[in-house]
């Protein structure tokens, strides 16, 4: 199958593999309301720079269930609502956001008639560097958009606080790995970036 670079919020929870636990079985939950995913829309073409970038918050949900005792058998699932991600106007006239919303949504991009769910399944979870409190990691699963799957890698920065835990990381994810064809206008001269830049920054707790 082939690789990919996805999302970074959707590998978010994968850091709660490493908390230390007695061997038993535990789940973490991310925390909807302190944890931000950003979505930036580049552009492209002969004439890019006539029209706007665009910004897209995408709300994330999703659970672990841990193995202490391995690790490396934990399971880490993540589920978006394709309908629920969002354009924020932010750096665009405000009388352009409802259509680029529309557009987004549409056949022509996430088509969430048909593909209503953005899901991901961790495979193996490996710390790269860092201390009890801070770790690098690197998380391999399988990620579902536009009803194609692809096996991604992400690192991600883990910090380690009572109870819970804060992800943050930046990553690329390109559209036509996925099926997607990024968008055209003015005849071709003015386009959307294949590769969109994804931010987030996430808390994830028992």
């Amino acid at each position: 199958m082939r690789h990919a670079r996805v999302p970074a919020a959707i590998w978010l929870i994968a850091g709660a593999v490493l908390i230390a636990g007695t061997g038993e079985l535990d789940t973490l939950s991310i925390d909807s309301r302190e944890s931000r995913v950003l979505i930036h829309v580049g552009k492209a073409g002969a004439f890019g720079f006539a029209g706007h970038a665009h910004e897209v918050e995408a709300p994330v949900r999703g659970t672990v269930t841990l193995d202490t005792a391995d690790i490396g058998r934990s399971e880490v699932t993540v589920e978006f609502e394709s309908a629920s991600l969002r354009v924020t106007g932010k750096g665009e006239p405000a009388r352009d956001v409802p259509e680029v919303q529309r557009v987004m949504l549409s056949d022509k991009v996430l088509d969430v008639a048909r593909f209503p769910k953005i899901g991901f399944r961790s495979r193996r979870v490996s710390r790269v560097a860092g201390s009890d409190r801070q770790l690098s990691l690197s998380v391999e699963g399988d990620l579902t958009l536009h009803g194609v799957t692809r096996s991604c890698v992400v690192p991600l920065r883990v910090t380690f606080q009572e109870g819970a835990l804060s992800v943050e990381g930046r990553t690329t994810v390109n559209q036509t790995a996925f099926g997607i064809q990024p968008v055209v206008a003015a005849g071709g001269t003015v386009r959307v970036k294949d590769a969109l830049e994804i931010e987030f920054a996430i808390r994830a707790s028992k």
